[in-house]
């Protein structure tokens, strides 16, 4: 069996997958053909059994959330934590249902389901004309997974997307499970490679900068994570004070937007009800070529802070965050 990093690399139409991963892919693809209403009420029973029986990661959430806000009382951080339970078991009940979006059908499903709406497509395509390539800085808000579906999720007729499905460059971690990273890939990438088969911009994070200094030549359209809490072995940078703590952060988007001159746009997401998201680009630079990329990343980071304040159980509070 090839391992999970080639896979992940080699365009989709030129390998075969195994047993194991084309039987889970077949059930979840069955299970998701239910309309996203009928997951939605299912995985309110799980958040129930998150929250109450379960209680996952309960004491990392609450310290996250005390930290985070030492201004309010016990019983505020007891109704923010229920949401963030609830917002957690959305995010399973919206990553199986988009299982279901595959092929030419796929894509009209995607677009007439209307679960996340683009808001400003017309300044990202001026911004995107006017620099060698864009990236999309984006954290644990919202529903991350729906990104590589944006493409698909904008409904003004007046501006359609300048950028290409192939122009996209999607960085990821690497599971340990092969069978599980090749599922998440197939999901996330499936919207994209039904419009190009041979589409090859999913990334594992320690090839991207090999992949885009490959394609600098080329316009990309790159969205990065930008978690503050560094995975094991990756470069540690003090941007100060975040939500009240000092924070440690990754800092390889904006170093990568910084060597090659790339525009630098914030992800916003808003949470309108279940099942239901807008999001807006915020320009943090138009231009990053010599900026340093710690500068970047604060600006990215005093974004996401106005976003918790405003809607903090749209975050995913149950994973390390500050050490």
């Amino acid at each position: 069996m090839p391992d999970a990093k080639k896979t992940s690399t080699t365009p989709a139409g030129r390998r075969r997958d195994g047993l194991g991963v084309t039987l889970v892919w077949g059930l979840l693809g069955l299970v998701a053909r239910l309309p996203l209403g009928f997951h939605l009420a299912v995985f309110r029973v799980v958040a129930w059994y998150l929250e109450k029986i379960h209680h996952y990661r309960r004491d990392e959430l609450m310290t996250n959330l005390a930290r985070s806000f030492p201004e309010k009382k016990y019983k505020e951080l007891k109704r923010i934590r229920h949401g963030v339970y609830g917002h957690l078991a959305d995010l399973m009940a919206e990553a199986i249902w988009q299982c279901g979006n595959r092929g030419k059908r796929g894509l009209r499903r995607l677009h007439k389901a209307r679960i996340v709406e683009i808001k400003n497509v017309a300044e990202v395509n001026r911004i995107y004309d006017v620099s060698p390539s864009l990236m999309l800085l984006c954290g644990h808000l919202g529903n991350w997974e729906l990104l590589p579906g944006m493409m698909e999720m904008n409904y003004d007729e007046a501006n359609p997307w300048h950028a290409r499905p192939r122009d996209l460059a999607f960085v990821y971690k690497q599971i340990h499970s092969h069978l599980w990273d090749r599922i998440m890939e197939k999901n996330r990438c499936g919207i994209i490679r039904a419009r190009d088969p041979e589409y090859d911009g999913y990334q594992e994070s320690n090839r991207m900068l090999r992949y885009a200094l490959e394609h600098r030549s080329e316009k990309r359209l790159y969205v990065f994570p930008a978690d503050q809490f560094p995975y094991r072995g990756a470069t540690r940078h003090d941007i100060g004070t975040f939500m009240n703590q000092p924070t440690l952060a990754m800092v390889g988007g904006p170093a990568l937007a910084s060597k090659l001159g790339m525009a630098v746009l914030y992800t916003r997401w808003t949470r309108l009800r279940r099942g239901r998201y807008t999001i807006e680009f915020v320009p943090i630079t138009l231009n990053a070529k010599g900026m340093d990329p710690v500068d970047i990343s604060r600006r990215y980071h005093a974004l996401l802070e106005e976003d918790l304040q405003r809607q903090p159980e749209n975050y995913l509070w149950t994973h390390k965050r500050w050490k």
